[in-house]
């Protein structure tokens, strides 16, 4: 039975993996940052009997992620595919947003990836075998207001995953890149509806974007189902949009040039309006 080790596990998509990759048969090593507070997955593990075992794991810390990870490999002998799920968002300008938030998002969605690859790296390597899965986001392929500190977190993951892959494909290792679009999550409607307020007028564009995209079924499990699509395909492609607007978001931005991208973010709101993708 092969092993799958998964961050952020608590709910959304981790949650929906865990159960993908379990109904699949393949044993299950879900992480979250506190499985006390989450009990959710347990209890769906229980009562459909499926072979998932939860362990506590901080990806923003390099102590528990290289014990608790060496700790998993000891008791289970090896990992066969890592989901790199862990992530948060940040909404806001750049102007309005603290230094320490564009650092906590970085130090989870970009260096606490890179923590959990080197903790399995070595071990897929001289093993010859193994697949590494990185959750990024459309926002790892165009960067767009209120969303810098979240774009810069999801634009570095995609470079570093860039080379990650070169470098992994000569040991025999598949590293692959799932780029969501907008979906039904927690994260998602949070943005949808947000709290804070801003002296800039995208962060009002993007809620009601988001408000009128979520009307539409965009379940997690879209996104659950082609990780376990793409690690059990083999395949070698590196990127994979995934939902509706995935796509369709992506190309709307490489039909502008960089200069008519600014100008239309900087547009009123009826001249916004009129260009976004259908």
């Amino acid at each position: 039975m092969p092993t799958v080790l998964i961050t952020g596990t608590s709910k959304g998509i981790g949650f929906e993996t865990a159960l993908a990759f379990a109904r699949a048969g393949y044993k299950v090593l879900a992480t979250m940052r506190d499985p006390s507070a989450a009990p959710a997955l347990a209890e769906a593990a229980k009562k459909e009997n499926l072979p998932i075992s939860i362990s506590q794991l901080d990806v923003d810390s390099d102590t528990s992620v290289s014990n608790g990870i060496a700790k998993l490999l000891a008791d289970h002998g090896s990992i066969d595919v890592l989901v790199n799920n862990a992530g948060v968002e940040a909404v806001g300008s750049v102007e309005e947003s603290p230094l320490r938030v564009f650092r906590s998002v970085m130090e989870t969605n970009y260096f606490g990836v890179i923590r959990c690859v080197q903790a399995v790296a070595a071990h897929m390597r001289t093993r010859g075998s193994g697949c590494i899965i990185q959750v990024s986001s459309v926002a790892g392929r165009f960067s767009q207001p209120p969303f810098a500190a979240y774009c810069a977190s999801k634009w570095a993951l995609e470079a570093m995953t860039e080379a990650l892959a070169a470098e992994m494909k000569m040991f025999g290792v598949h590293v692959a890149l799932i780029e969501p679009g907008i979906i039904d999550t927690a994260m998602a409607h949070r943005i949808a509806d947000p709290t804070a307020r801003s002296l800039y007028p995208q962060i009002n564009r993007v809620s009601g974007f988001f408000k009128a995209s979520l009307q539409e079924s965009r379940p997690a499990t879209l996104v659950s189902d082609k990780i376990l699509e793409v690690v059990q395909s083999g395949a070698w492609q590196l990127r994979h949009p995934v939902g509706p607007d995935a796509v369709p978001l992506i190309s709307h931005r490489q039909s502008m040039s960089d200069e008519d991208w600014v100008d239309w973010h900087s547009s009123n709101d009826a001249e916004f309006a009129a260009r976004l993708p259908q």
